[in-house]
């Protein structure tokens, strides 16, 4: 049974180096995740420099997770520093490859560190932090071309073996993915367009692996808004952060949850476990 982990950190950087209270909360979450063992722990939204993980960060992670790989790509010129990122620690005993692939996205899409892939003896890992449209849907336009170059690079990948794909897709798909889905059609993450991106995705022969073993009944999320102070409290959250798996695989899911982040605000770990 394999284990897997996908958390949107919102900056390992300050997880990792800062005394603010919410890096206290994050760390708190890293502990959590350190107690699962999962053999592959995919990170969004590292904000790392360009250069990646520094001597201080890589000792730092070393005390949550030792005896793991550290794969990361960061935000590259002409793209902003420190911006986006994503890694995945892989156990030591797994044998991977990693790419950070260019997928033909417009503007500094790719160049943003959004896109890390591990190969593995039996599947893909695909961890993903997907442009989010933005205030005043500005990147709205740019979204809808990086959610079909994804989709082909996720179906080219699905033509060799199975793909496992993970992170924060910044989408809620269906109304009973958010708390008030009536007051947010034209909001960032619930609009026609982006709801039409992730079904085409799915289309190209994927599953939502939460909703295939829980079905359309729970309403569970992933993230709940830092600037809404009680946005957790009343769980008026969003459920935006996905694994996704090859349909020919689905049936050998087992597990498909979220983490508990306590009181943290901002996205909270999701785990899958799968027999592969």
């Amino acid at each position: 049974m394999l284990k897997l982990i996908s958390w949107n950190i919102d900056s390992l950087n300050a997880a990792l180096t800062s005394d603010s209270a919410r890096a206290e909360l994050s760390r708190n979450v890293l502990n959590t995740i350190k107690e699962e063992g999962a053999d592959l722990i995919a990170i969004q939204e590292t904000k790392l420099p360009v250069t990646g993980p520094s001597a201080k960060h890589r000792e730092e992670l070393e005390k949550y997770f030792p005896g793991y790989q550290v794969h990361w790509i960061s935000s590259q010129p002409p793209a902003r520093k420190g911006y986006a990122g994503t890694m995945i620690l892989a156990k030591d005993s797994l044998e991977v490859k990693a790419h950070s692939p260019q997928i033909g996205a417009p503007d500094t899409m790719d160049q943003e560190g959004r896109l890390l892939t591990l190969e593995l003896e039996g599947f893909y890992f695909v961890n993903v932090y997907t442009p989010n449209a933005g205030d005043g849907l500005k990147r709205l336009k740019e979204r809808q071309v990086w959610d079909q170059c994804y989709g082909q690079y996720l179906a080219d990948l699905d033509k060799k073996k199975p793909v496992i794909a993970c992170g924060d897709f910044n989408v809620a798909y269906q109304e009973i993915d958010l708390a008030n889905p009536d007051s947010n059609h034209m909001s960032a993450g619930f609009t026609d367009q982006e709801r039409e991106g992730f079904g085409k995705l799915l289309d190209r022969g994927f599953v939502d692996s939460f909703r295939h073993l829980h079905g359309n009944v729970e309403r569970v999320y992933s993230w709940w808004a830092q600037r809404v102070k009680t946005s957790k409290v009343n769980n008026t959250g969003w459920r935006i952060d996905y694994f996704l798996v090859s349909d020919r695989i689905k049936d050998q899911v087992k597990k498909s949850e979220m983490l508990d982040s306590g009181p943290r605000q901002d996205h909270t770990p999701l785990i899958l476990e799968i027999e592969l």
